[in-house]
């Protein structure tokens, strides 16, 4: 369970996966100043823990062919629970979608969109984001370039 105690040698378990999650358990235990059995033990106990919630591959989007990333903000007609509840499961099946987050303020989500080309983005825009049951209102911002994009959190050692 997050917040159950976790001491220095953990940290930099997490430090080290979070930056290679493909790090073998031999380099990371030498990484960390421990033996393979006890570094093991201690990345399943971390995962059971939910510190460690999933490995994940960096994909280059553009090498990909998604050549524009989108953040949309949304505003809906309703904020009662059900509606939001309605449209975080709509934009679940959006495979454009990358990262949903509700908002507290005057936007109630923002979303992190890729698509291969602004002519792709204007399609998705129009028939399935604007589209979507209790919108009010979609504003966009066009990524001009990405200066920074860390995954994770920072680890603290």
């Amino acid at each position: 369970m997050p917040g159950a105690a976790i001491d220095e040698i953990d940290l930099k378990i997490l430090d080290a996966l979070q930056a290679d999650g493909r790090m073998t358990n031999v380099d990371l235990a030498a990484k960390v100043g421990l033996t393979a059995p006890p570094c093991l033990r201690r990345v399943r106990t971390l995962e059971e823990r939910g510190y460690i919630g999933s490995y994940h591959a960096h994909l280059d989007p553009v090498s990909l062919g998604y050549t524009i990333t989108v953040f949309a903000m949304v505003s809906l007609k309703s904020q009662a629970e059900n509606d939001l509840r309605a449209f975080e499961s709509y934009v679940a099946d959006l495979p454009e979608v990358r990262e949903c987050h509700m908002l507290n303020g005057e936007i109630d989500f923002i979303l992190k969109v890729v698509a291969r080309d602004l002519r792709s983005f204007q399609q998705f825009l129009t028939s399935r984001l604007t589209q979507a049951p209790n919108v009010a209102s979609v504003k966009t911002s066009l990524t001009i370039r990405t200066s920074k994009n860390l995954p994770g959190v920072p680890v603290e050692i």
